[in-house]
């Protein structure tokens, strides 16, 4: 039997019993792509969560859920909790804890695109650069994140009116449109997706909705008086401002200080559940894998004791046969892995096509989470694992005893 190969003879064996071989390829493949879809996605989201969130060590805004306000100053995907004095950012630039504070004025989108009034170093924190045209620096000028300009159209000198609220379906200010002054490169971070102008020209755009004039220099003073942002982002200056800062900040009747990195972990958490289920649906498919193709061996075992007697007496070493079997085992595990390891990188893909018009969510395929190294030698282990049993009686065939019924 010196040409007898366990690899050759698996496959054969295997095409034998094309359903029950399809069949553990199946579980093995839907397992291994649940697993696969799920750490993929979730790494990514993770990924960008961290990604937009760094740098920024507190987010200053009104009285309400930390939460939303960090979904909405950081994430740009909530409604703010409300408006904050413009004192607010004078005083905590004042003080000897802060590096840098960053305003945001919020409030109108356009075509679902945020509209986001800030200054320059909000871009800056997120290395964004200039693709066409130049920054903004006159009121009612805009930036347009690298998303935001693909979907909607517009490029340097294009013009357009925001809408009321984030939906892009609110109220128009068609007497305060817009110019598109530059476009920025892709940042692969939230900047993407915003239309970046000036506070002043969120101010101005309002004061018109009010129908104030602003020739009224009784008008525009008292506006002045009044004048509000929606949180600002502020970065510490040493360590002991985290210990500091925020209790001063929450001791102030209109403000509250939300910590992002608090936050968002107490997301993670929140969307940790959901992630933890998949995957233990994905573990239960692996283990009925496992069950379903130490059964199909067994049985096949039992169907061929005969033609294995046969071997041993044409010359095969018992070795061969244990081989043989856990060939079997490893070769659907291995087949049913790269199947479900392809298959669910196609489900992200597809997922990431359908959701592309939410501008909050972007998914790709072609993300390879680290955690994926792993999913191999798990399916590997667990062919061989039910290949094990099997195999042993194989090598402890009796050939008398077999040939003889």
């Amino acid at each position: 039997m010196k040409h007898l190969n366990a690899f050759t003879l698996s496959l054969k064996s295997l095409r034998h019993k094309p359903l029950s071989t399809a069949v553990n390829l199946i579980l093995m493949a839907v397992g291994v792509a649940m697993m696969t879809f799920v750490l993929s996605a979730s790494q990514q989201l993770e990924e960008k969560a961290l990604r937009d969130a760094r740098g920024i060590d507190l987010v200053v805004g009104a009285k309400g859920s930390p939460l939303q306000l960090i979904l909405s100053s950081i994430y740009h995907i909530d409604i703010p909790t409300g408006n904050i004095p413009l004192a607010a950012q004078a005083t905590l630039q004042q003080n000897r804890l802060v590096k840098k504070v960053i305003p945001l004025a919020l409030g109108d989108s356009f075509q679902g695109f945020r509209i986001v009034g800030t200054t320059p170093d909000y871009i800056a924190h997120y290395d964004g650069t200039l693709a066409q045209g130049k920054m903004f620096d006159a009121p009612m000028q805009v930036v347009l994140g690298a998303q935001a300009a693909a979907r909607t159209g517009l490029a340097t000198g294009s013009r357009f009116v925001g809408s009321h609220g984030l939906s892009g379906s609110g109220d128009g200010h068609g007497d305060a449109p817009f110019t598109v002054a530059g476009v920025l490169k892709p940042t692969g971070t939230v900047l993407d997706r915003l239309a970046l102008t000036s506070v002043e020209s969120v101010w101005h755009v309002h004061e018109v909705a009010h129908g104030i004039d602003p020739e009224d220099k009784e008008e525009k003073a008292a506006m002045d008086e009044e004048r509000e942002l929606t949180s600002l982002l502020v970065q510490y200056a040493s360590p002991l401002a985290a210990a500091m800062l925020p209790r001063a900040v929450n001791s102030q009747p209109e403000l509250q200080a939300a910590q992002p990195a608090f936050e968002s972990a107490k997301l993670f958490r929140m969307l940790g559940v959901g992630v933890d289920v998949l995957r233990g649906i994905a573990a239960i498919m692996l283990l009925s894998a496992a069950l379903s193709m130490f059964v199909a061996l067994y049985s096949a075992l039992e169907e061929r004791k005969t033609d294995l007697a046969v071997l041993r007496t044409l010359g095969a070493p018992p070795r061969k046969l244990l081989s043989l079997l856990l060939v079997e085992g490893l070769l659907l595990a291995f087949s049913g892995a790269v199947l479900g390891w392809i298959a669910g990188h196609a489900a992200l893909d597809i997922l990431g096509r359908i959701v592309s018009d939410d501008q909050n969510l972007s998914l790709s395929g072609w993300y390879v989470a680290s955690a994926e190294a792993w999913l191999l030698p798990v399916a590997l282990a667990i062919g061989l694992a039910a290949a094990v049993l099997p195999a042993v009686r194989a090598y402890r065939t009796d050939i008398a005893t077999t040939l003889s019924h």
